[in-house]
């Protein structure tokens, strides 16, 4: 009888390897490590959120976020203004550059899930990806 791996270390395993190759294949288009593409994603879909707001629907902590925020900035692709309901807070939209790039990320995004999941059929990848959502949900939420 095979003796089955940790769920976590083959979670994190898969993490790491992600975010290798996403890392090369961002690198071209300025947009580093560290969650960068996630946050710029969710930026795309939602311009005008707050950076609050993306620490807590992205679970990465506040200081993630800033430095994310701050690196995408600088490269181009989003532009923070002060909101005008709350002086301390900030809205954060996605620039041209950032709208013209959003099929390419999405392209890249999609070639690396069609990757992860090569091996599997249609029903297991389905079944996967149920599994996954199913033992993600935060017992706390």
């Amino acid at each position: 009888m095979r003796k089955k791996q940790p769920i976590g270390k083959l979670i994190s395993h898969l993490y790491r390897r992600n975010q290798k190759i996403l890392s090369k294949k961002l690198a071209p288009y300025g947009i580093g490590s560290g969650g960068q593409h996630s946050f710029l994603k969710l930026i795309l879909q939602r311009p005008g959120i707050t950076q609050e707001q993306l620490t807590n629907e992205l679970k990465f902590d506040k200081a993630t976020t800033a430095r994310s925020v701050k690196q995408l900035e600088e490269s181009g692709y989003i532009e923070r203004k002060t909101d005008p309901n709350d002086r301390r807070s900030y809205l954060v939209s996605p620039t041209a550059k950032a709208l013209e790039f959003a099929p390419v990320l999405q392209g890249i995004l999609d070639e690396l899930n069609v990757s992860l999941v090569h091996r599997l059929s249609e029903e297991e990848e389905d079944l996967l990806i149920d599994l996954l959502q199913k033992i993600s949900i935060d017992p706390d939420e």
